[in-house]
């Protein structure tokens, strides 16, 4: 019987959890990480150079999909590459391929909302509160409990992909996936959220004054009596409406913000609080 040896499928696991970008282009993009992960455990099940050959040109199509949650398809790959080599009748490399293709984008989907779309701002707003005053702390948190989790998380669910194999569709793609999805998607958007109250704190500086010199109106003072923190309400709105009403990329949307910020400064209506 054959078998992939725990070395290479070490192999696989660090070759896709450092290089799962490498060659990126958009004509392939993660095809090549691919194909150089499903190398070793290939050499492993075919010995003939014809075999491995036909067997490697299974990895040659197009793929990408998020890189972390990804991980669990080359485990799929492995066990689905094993059973094949053991004359399993029906597992051929249309069928690898097809799986491998149609895990891809739901994948895709799942990993882009809960790894950068949640996960990651919620470790961020975490390490930001340490970060108060400077501390090194809030940077350590960060590079220290992501790149553990992530390790746990890709290399658990690499060996969970090759132990099920074809199986792995109906638990990656089923109804209890959703659920999961929505869910952790749900506290995500509480955590954004609770950040953008804590971090976001637009104030104006505009105040008229009568001819006596006297304060007649700090308009400050009136959005606090409409609604205290009204400006940087519309300050966050702003930002989402422009990402996703206009489809600004955030560097865009900084850019302005400055020229807001440097505008209105010069106006008066916003005070840098520069002392000279």
């Amino acid at each position: 019987m054959k078998k992939i040896t725990k070395k290479s499928l070490n192999s696989s696991f660090w070759t896709w959890y450092h290089g799962n970008l490498l060659c990126f282009s958009h004509q392939h993009m993660q095809t090549l990480p691919f194909m150089l992960a499903m190398l070793k455990p290939l050499q492993d099940l075919y010995q003939d150079e014809t075999e491995l050959h036909h067997a490697m040109e299974t990895y040659t199509g197009f793929f990408n999909t998020e890189p972390q949650i990804g991980t669990i398809i080359v485990g799929v790959c492995c066990g689905l590459e094993e059973s094949r080599a053991n004359g399993a009748d029906n597992i051929d490399e249309e069928m690898i391929n097809s799986i491998r293709v149609g895990l891809m984008g739901p994948l895709a989907g799942i990993g882009d909302s809960l790894i950068p779309g949640t996960y990651i701002p919620i470790l961020l707003a975490i390490a930001l509160g340490l970060s108060t005053g400077g501390s090194m702390l809030g940077p350590i948190f960060y590079a220290l409990v992501y790149n553990v989790t992530m390790y746990l998380f890709m290399r658990g669910i690499f060996n969970t992909g090759y132990e099920l194999g074809g199986r792995a569709v109906d638990v990656l793609v089923g109804e209890k996936a959703d659920i999961i999805k929505e869910s952790i998607i749900t506290i995500g958007m509480v955590v954004v959220g609770a950040v953008a109250g804590s971090w976001v704190n637009v104030t104006t500086a505009l105040t008229l004054y009568n001819d006596a010199g006297e304060p007649f109106l700090v308009l400050q003072n009136v959005f606090n009596n409409i609604l205290p923190g009204l400006l940087s309400l519309l300050t966050v709105l702003l930002g989402w409406w422009l990402m996703t009403k206009r489809k600004m990329q955030p560097t865009t949307v900084m850019l302005i913000y400055l020229a807001i910020a440097f505008v209105g400064v010069l106006l008066g209506f916003f005070d840098p609080g520069l002392s000279y």
